[in-house]
C-alpha cells in the first residue's frame, strides 16, 4: 500500500486531567477583550515595571550573560534571596543547598509536589484555592483532599484541618496572603498550624507569592519564620507578582537541604535552568530593597482607592488584608449566580471580575466575585465609573 492510501489518524489519548478545560482566567480575559470590557478579573498589572529593572537585564545580555546558568540558579541572585529572606523573617537560608531559582511560582509549586507526592499520598488543599493546585496533585498520582476555609471570613478552620490529617496525608498547601480572598494569616494562626502539624510527618507548601503586599502596617508571617515549619516547608515565592513582570515567570523555593535536595531532582528534567540575564538583572535590581520594601504603601494606595470608589455601588466590600485582589458581596445587586453574573457584568457593565466558585472543587457559590486592582489608578477610576451605574 502506497503512503498516500493510508489515512492520517491521531491516536487517542486517555486524558490525565478529565476535569480541566480552559481556565476561567482565560475565559474571562477573552471576553473583556472581545467586548471591550476593562479587566479587574486576570491578576495582572497593566503598568510597567522599572526601567532600571529592564536595563538590569538588558546590561547582563550585552555582557554576554546568555548561556545556561547552574541548573539551581545564578548564585548572585541566589545570595540576595538568602540576604532579602534573612533581613525581613530571621532566618538564614544557605543559598547552595536550600535555594533553588524556579520559572516562576506555578513551575515551583508542581515541582515540590510531583518530588514528594506519590501514588495514595493525600494532599490537603484549603478551599477557595489557586487553580493550579489540584491538577498537580492529580498528575503526581496524590488524593486531593479538600477543607474549606470558613465560608464569609475565609479564615483557616483547624478543627477541619486536623480532622482531614490521617496517616496517608503527605502535605498540606497553605497561600498567604491568599488568593483569591486577600486574607492574610495571623502570626497566632501560624503558630497553630506548626502546633498542629508537629507530631506528624506532614510536609508544607507555603504559597507565599505576596508576601510583600500586606496592608495597614502589618508583617508578612511567613513560614520561614517558624523553625517548625520552617524544617518542614516548600516556601515558594515570585519575582513577577513583586517587580510587576509576570511575564517573565521567574520565582523562587526555600527549602531545608533534604527537600530541596528532592526538589532539584525534578527541577532539572521538567526546567532544569531558568533564564540567564534575567536572574542576573534581578540579582543587580535586589542591591535596592527600597522596590520591594515600599510594595506594601503602592498597592494600598490603589486598594484604598478602589474601595472608596466601590462605596458607591451595592456591593458589600469584605476585608481585603493583603495581596491585589478585592472581594466583593454581590447579593444585593443581582439574584444570579457568580459565574453568570461576572459574564452578564463584562458584556453589559463593561468591567470583567472572576467568581470566587471558579476556586472550590464543587463550585460553591457564595455571592461572591474577585477584582483584581494591579492596575493604573486610570484604570480603576474607568472601571469605578462603569460600576457606579449598578
Amino acid at each position: 500500500m502506497s503512503s498516500e492510501a493510508i489515512a492520517a489518524r491521531t491516536p487517542s489519548v486517555q486524558t490525565k486531567l478529565p476535569a480541566v478545560g480552559t481556565t476561567i482566567f482565560t475565559v474571562m480575559s477573552a471576553l473583556a477583550t472581545e467586548t471591550g470590557a476593562v479587566n479587574l478579573g486576570q491578576g495582572f498589572p497593566d503598568f510597567e515595571c522599572d526601567p532600571k529593572l529592564v536595563q538590569a537585564v538588558t546590561d547582563a545580555m550585552t555582557r554576554g550573560l546568555n548561556q545556561y546558568p547552574p541548573m539551581t540558579g545564578v548564585p548572585a541572585l541566589r545570595e540576595a534571596i538568602a540576604g532579602k529572606v534573612e533581613a525581613l523573617y530571621g532566618r538564614r537560608y544557605d543559598p547552595g543547598a536550600e535555594i533553588t531559582v524556579t520559572a516562576g511560582a506555578t513551575q515551583a509549586i508542581i515541582t515540590a509536589i510531583l518530588a514528594v507526592v506519590r501514588p495514595g499520598d493525600e494532599v490537603i488543599v484549603l478551599e477557595p484555592c489557586y487553580d493550579s493546585y489540584v491538577p498537580n496533585i492529580e498528575l503526581a498520582g496524590g488524593t486531593v483532599v479538600r477543607v474549606p476555609l470558613v465560608p464569609g471570613t475565609f479564615r483557616p478552620d483547624f478543627d477541619r484541618i486536623a480532622a482531614a490529617l490521617t496517616p496517608r496525608t503527605r502535605a498540606i498547601l497553605v497561600n498567604s496572603p491568599h488568593n483569591p480572598s486577600a486574607t492574610v494569616w495571623t502570626r497566632e494562626e501560624m503558630l497553630r498550624l506548626q502546633d498542629l502539624l508537629a507530631p506528624t510527618d506532614v510536609l508544607l507548601i507555603s504559597d507565599e507569592v505576596y508576601e510583600h503586599m500586606v496592608f495597614d502596617g502589618q508583617p508578612h508571617q511567613s513560614a520561614a519564620r517558624f523553625p517548625g515549619l520552617a524544617a518542614r516547608a516548600f516556601i515558594v515565592s515570585s519575582f513577577g507578582k513583586t517587580y510587576h513582570v509576570t511575564g517573565w515567570k521567574v520565582g523562587y523555593v526555600l527549602a531545608p537541604p533534604s527537600l530541596s535536595a528532592e526538589f532539584r531532582k525534578v527541577h532539572q528534567f521538567n526546567v532544569f535552568t531558568v533564564n540567564t540575564p534575567v536572574q542576573h538583572g534581578l540579582a543587580a535590581y535586589m542591591a535596592r530593597p527600597e522596590p520591594y520594601l515600599e510594595l506594601p504603601a503602592f498597592y494600598q494606595h490603589k486598594r484604598d482607592l478602589f474601595r472608596e470608589g466601590l462605596q458607591s455601588t451595592r456591593f458589600r466590600m469584605l476585608p481585603s488584608e493583603g495581596s491585589y485582589f478585592q472581594c466583593v458581596d454581590i447579593s444585593a445587586v443581582s439574584d444570579l449566580r457568580e459565574d453568570e453574573f461576572c459574564l452578564w457584568l463584562t458584556r453589559e457593565i463593561g468591567v470583567a471580575a472572576i467568581p470566587l466558585s471558579a476556586f472550590y472543587g464543587d463550585g460553591f457559590d457564595q455571592r461572591v466575585v474577585r477584582f483584581c486592582f494591579a492596575k493604573r489608578d486610570e484604570t480603576l477610576k474607568e472601571a469605578l465609573a462603569r460600576l457606579a451605574r449598578l
